[in-house]
């Protein structure tokens, strides 16, 4: 079982991930990645050294293409579960991008995205991302979201 819990804010130094629950338009964005037949929010690892934004920045662009958004940082979400960082509570910053305009084609390990008004039924992260979609509702940040 895995916990998600929410923070508005930890040591920048325990900031492993950054997740981006992204819009365009009035439709959700999902990423397929190559070797699943699931669907994520778009996200990933923090590079030693990389400031966290630029980390979000980063996994949009790689995961999405998108080149012209916006970005508002919403929370700190940690993850503990007894299969992932020997049990240990690991930390990402929880991001929204509102995005205007992709590349037309992707150039990373995700094989297409998903623009739809319908959250997935098949997540790759059953337990964690939908926690974080309802935490951003919670907050007021997706106020379109029914």
């Amino acid at each position: 079982m895995k916990k998600v819990q929410f923070y508005d804010k930890v040591e920048d130094s325990l900031l492993r991930f950054a997740v981006i629950i992204a819009r365009s338009g009035d439709k959700w964005v999902f990423c397929k990645h190559r070797e699943r037949d699931t669907y994520e929010v778009p996200g990933g690892h923090r590079e030693p050294g990389e400031n966290i934004d630029d980390t979000a920045r980063r996994e949009l662009y790689e995961e999405t293409g998108a080149v012209s958004y916006t970005l508002q940082p919403i929370c700190v979400y940690s993850v503990t579960a007894p299969d992932n960082f020997d049990g240990q509570e690991s930390f990402g910053m929880l991001y929204y991008a509102q995005i205007e305009t992709f590349e037309p084609e992707l150039h990373s390990e995700i094989e297409k995205i998903l623009l739809t008004q319908e959250l997935p039924q098949r997540w790759t992260y059953p337990e964690i991302q939908p926690k974080l979609l309802e935490e951003a509702k919670r907050r007021g940040i997706l106020k379109t979201w029914e």
